[in-house]
């Protein structure tokens, strides 16, 4: 690339792809600067090289966002949703919608249920709740963590996204 190349004279072809012909590499340089552009060599193993006038820095950027826009990586987050043991049957297919949206974009998902007060006596329905909704998702999920009490007034289960 322009004053790295030693061989002289040199095949140009200019930015809009029309061949130019065989000139000194000095002269091909200096018309590539006037022109605010690079010379960059293309075809080394011809004879004369093939050089040509383009925006280097351009072609780089480009060739290097092609190659990183197709390995988007999704960073996988960890969605909690909260229940309560006396929420209504509507709001809990409402939360496995949302979970289920969840694990379709390779998240990871907590459902707690909390109990408060008189709640505490029923951990069973707590339970019930949280194999209901396993059930529910089992097309999409697999239990990570299985159904078990934290911090002593909540129960949660972590489900991951299947494999399929």
């Amino acid at each position: 690339m322009n004053d790295r190349i030693r061989i002289s004279p040199v095949r140009v072809v200019n930015a809009d792809g029309e061949m130019l012909g065989e000139m000194e590499t000095e002269k091909a340089l200096a018309l590539a600067l006037d022109q605010g552009l690079d010379l960059v060599e293309v075809s080394p193993d011809a004879r004369p090289p093939v050089c040509r006038i383009m925006n280097y820095g351009k072609v780089v950027y480009e060739r290097q966002k092609k190659t990183s826009s197709g390995a988007k990586h999704h960073k996988t987050q960890l969605k909690q949703l909260r229940l309560r043991a006396k929420t209504g049957q509507h709001d809990i297919e409402v939360k496995i919608n949302k979970a289920r949206e969840f694990l379709g974009r390779r998240d990871k998902v907590k459902i707690n249920v909390m109990f408060r007060g008189r709640e505490n006596a029923h951990h069973d329905r707590g339970r019930e709740m949280l194999d209901e909704i396993v059930k529910s998702l089992e097309d999409v999920a697999t239990v990570e963590q299985f159904p078990r009490m934290e911090s002593g007034r909540m129960m949660s289960v972590l489900l991951a996204p299947s494999a399929k």
